[in-house]
């Protein structure tokens, strides 16, 4: 029976039912108990944010609170999962990947290739990305197009409370490291989502609308804005059809050609950066793969090349929003030659 609850919920019930199925899943990271061995409350705040909270008193032992050394407990993560352990770390911020990101990148991922296939690293990093919360920049980045970089890495990004619950089970699941993207400003949206466990596979993008004048794919919370633009484009006679990869990798490239083959027309909608992002790397897989299909340029959809602003005000005008979406997907209807 499905629910409405919320992201940071969907994510919190994903860890329990996977922790209660399964005794060698563990959750570690800063503060997910609360400061283990200073005064007060244990399980206080279950985390930055609240996601883990409830779950260091339900499962004794098997939520541990970290040093402030990123660099420490994401190794200790990596070596327990090749001991037989399946932990969930919690990178609070997808920004401290560099104080890290050797153990990940350079040791995690290789592990299966350098052992001729015999090793299995089940570590999964949760952490949270993205702008929108007031953070400046160094709590804001959204650094997912980095780790999609790495081979061997898989790398998850959610677009709602159903996708996040489903994809995250599967992601502890999975033999093989996987980083977890959770953007920080859809931890309190809602939707409906199954109390039953369940999983949503890898490498299979959901087609949120479906449409024949554009294709418009959206990564993460973009999926949002994007579907809003979608609904306004329809109203002035324009039907596009919205793609939610879900993954970065694997990166579900069929679903995306055959939507562009069919409107002839991209919109790409990506809150990174716009240098070397998901936004370019999904625009050269379809100038590559389906150039003869195309009836206008491609339009990407990002933020400027900068760093994500201080001010509320300039953070605002930042950050992709439904308003251009709906420009960039008219622009390309309307293109004539």
């Amino acid at each position: 029976m499905a629910r409405t609850i919320s992201y940071r919920e969907a994510i919190n019930e994903a860890l329990a039912q996977e922790m209660a199925r399964d005794e060698s899943v563990i959750v570690m990271g800063e503060d997910n108990a609360g400061g283990a061995g200073s005064p007060g409350e244990d399980d206080a705040w279950g985390g930055v944010l609240g996601v883990t909270k409830g779950l260091f008193h339900k499962f004794p032992g098997r939520v541990l609170d970290t040093p402030i050394s990123e660099s420490a407990f994401v190794g200790a993560a990596i070596g327990a999962a090749t001991r037989g352990q399946r932990p969930v770390a919690e990178l609070m911020f997808i920004d401290f990947m560099g104080v890290c990101f050797d153990q990940i990148f350079n040791q995690a991922v290789k592990f299966r290739y350098m052992f001729g296939g015999n090793a299995r690293t089940p570590v999964v990093i949760r952490t949270m990305y993205g702008a929108g919360l007031r953070a400046a920049a160094q709590h804001s980045q959204c650094l997912y197009p980095i780790f999609t970089h790495i081979p061997g890495l898989k790398v998850v990004v959610p677009s709602n409370p159903y996708e996040a619950k489903g994809l995250l089970i599967q992601s502890i699941r999975d033999d093989d490291p996987v980083i977890f993207c959770e953007h920080k400003a859809l931890y309190d949206t809602s939707g409906e989502v199954p109390e039953d466990s369940y999983t949503i596979p890898f490498g299979e993008a959901n087609v949120v609308r479906d449409g024949d004048d554009v294709t418009i794919v959206a990564i993460g919370r973009m999926v949002a804005m994007a579907e809003g633009a979608a609904n306004d484009l329809a109203a002035s006679g324009i039907e596009a059809e919205v793609i939610d990869p879900r993954t970065t990798s694997p990166l579900d490239t069929e679903t995306i050609l055959e939507s562009v083959e069919k409107t002839g027309r991209l919109v790409v909608v990506d809150e990174a950066s716009p240098r070397c992002n998901l936004a370019t790397d999904i625009s050269a897989l379809v100038a590559k793969e389906a150039f003869g299909s195309l009836r206008a340029p491609i339009e990407m959809v990002t933020p400027p090349h900068t760093p994500v602003p201080f001010s509320d005000a300039l953070e605002d005008l930042y950050i992709p929003d439904a308003q251009k979406v709906l420009n960039a997907a008219k622009a390309v209807v309307e293109y004539r030659r």
